[in-house]
């Protein structure tokens, strides 16, 4: 029997351009590309492919030093017709030009009593060689999962509240059948529960609604509800020693598939959204496409913010960029370059706030989307304790002491203040509502690495 958890702390950022819900097919992207740098804790990754070479849907295309077994595997077929490093060789992105058809790696199906009958090691051997291995998250410090560890829950996240979040009803419509046989073998990789968490009101897909095999729990609340790491801590909170596994609906899709059909099927839906985008929807594509058919005729002006994923915790990607490899969304924002004087304290129509004497508007009507550029109206300056970190973290940790104690580099302290329960999502409104303008979000990555390595 699933929990209800109702959250009362947070803040929803309600802004313009969201998806209409319909799904459209255009000519794919020529371009596809995978970064080693949308995988936190990668350690010397290893190309074993040069430009030239042809792949197919599955084929390696890298591996990283630490864990060689983990392979990182193309979403399309094509030819590699980059290998991007930065400094010190640093492999920054390997490029496939693709073919009009994607041909597939090939890899042992199995019916699903066959499935039934795995063991973890076969599960385990098949999703490495796949490529889908690293759709799994491990926790503390959100890297990709350690094939030798045993985690005491895996954890899904069935919906999303951060700004402008694509409908998952959209995204994984259809997907019934190997959704649930993705969770079938999940459940042999854990010594607990796996755990499909949904949102309390909003209408939930029969995808997730009808799901075996798993606990199903119903979150309320606004943003960061959607969260997988603040499910956790409401549900079983990660100790020091603890491990726990999290993976995103796709990533269960794509685990289910590549048992039922033998192949690493990389397809997904993307939208594309924000207040410049003419005809914000969602496209159907493949991991890592090239963003330029989305945005070619379809921005309202051209001085505008690309980023891959949503506006809080998104990497900004140009015009030219590629989607992410854990990202569902695009979003367009205007560029915010330009000085505002005493910006960081006039109140205005237009602006959003956690502050009620600077969005006093956004306040009154809470319901109407509003358009939001890039300026952070103030520069960095004296970390001001406020207290409206903790109201807008629904979690019962110390967000602003947490912090402190990574600037000071004092692991005891970060130990005991709970950095093994948060990684960058988890804290990204500070970043938002912070009236110091810190970069929350690498602050708190600095001291995951401290802890990681200490």
């Amino acid at each position: 029997m699933g929990k209800f958890i109702r959250l009362k702390k947070g803040f929803n950022i309600n802004l313009k351009g969201k998806a209409a819900p319909k799904v459209v097919e255009i000519e794919q992207p020529e371009t596809f590309v995978i970064k080693p740098t949308d995988f936190q804790g990668t350690y010397m990754p290893k190309p074993v492919v040069n430009v030239g070479d042809t792949v197919k849907a599955g084929s390696p295309l890298f591996h990283e030093k630490k864990h060689e077994n983990v392979l990182y595997t193309a979403p399309v077929s094509g030819e590699v017709v980059e290998v991007k490093r930065g400094e010190k060789r640093k492999l920054l992105e390997i490029k496939i030009l693709a073919d009009k058809k994607i041909e597939y790696e090939t890899f042992k199906k199995y019916s699903v009593s066959e499935i039934n009958n795995l063991s973890a090691a076969d599960v385990k051997s098949q999703l490495l060689l796949s490529g889908i291995w690293p759709t799994i998250i491990q926790r503390p410090f959100g890297i990709v999962a350690d094939p030798a560890v045993t985690p005491k829950a895996i954890h899904i996240s069935a919906f999303d509240t951060h700004p402008l979040a694509p409908d998952y009803s959209m995204l994984f419509k259809g997907q019934d059948q190997p959704f649930q046989v993705g969770i079938d073998i999940l459940k042999k990789l854990t010594s607990g529960s796996v755990h499909v968490n949904t949102h309390s009101t909003s209408e939930i897909s029969s995808v997730f609604s009808q799901v075996k095999g798993a606990e199903v729990n119903k979150f309320s609340g606004p943003h960061p509800a959607g969260c997988v790491g603040v499910q956790i801590h409401h549900l079983d909170p990660i100790n020091k020693g603890d491990v726990v596994w999290t993976i995103n609906p796709l990533g269960v899709i794509q685990i289910g598939k590549l048992f039922l059909n033998g192949i690493y099927d990389a397809s997904r839906v993307v939208a594309v959204v924000g207040s410049e985008v003419k005809n914000p929807q969602y496209y159907k594509t493949y991991t890592g496409a090239s963003v330029k058919k989305f945005l070619d005729g379809n921005l309202t002006q051209d001085h505008v913010r690309v980023i891959s994923g949503n506006p809080l915790t998104g990497t900004v990607i140009g015009k030219d960029g590629h989607v992410g490899f854990f990202d569902h969304q695009v979003s367009v924002l205007p560029e915010g370059d330009y000085y505002e004087f005493i910006g960081w304290i006039t109140p205005g129509a237009r602006k959003i706030s956690f502050q009620r004497a600077l969005g006093i508007f956004s306040f009154l009507s809470p319901g109407k989307e509003r358009v939001l550029d890039t300026n952070t109206h103030g520069e960095p300056r004296a970390f001001v304790q406020t207290g409206v970190f903790e109201q807008v973290t629904p979690m019962d940790i110390l967000p602003t002491h947490l912090l402190k104690s990574i600037l000071a580099e004092d692991i005891d302290e970060m130990e005991a203040l709970g950095i093994y329960e948060v990684i960058e999502e988890d804290l990204a409104l500070c970043e938002f509502v912070d009236v110091s303008k810190h970069k929350v979000q690498e602050i708190l990555r600095e001291g995951l690495e401290l802890v990681q390595h200490s």
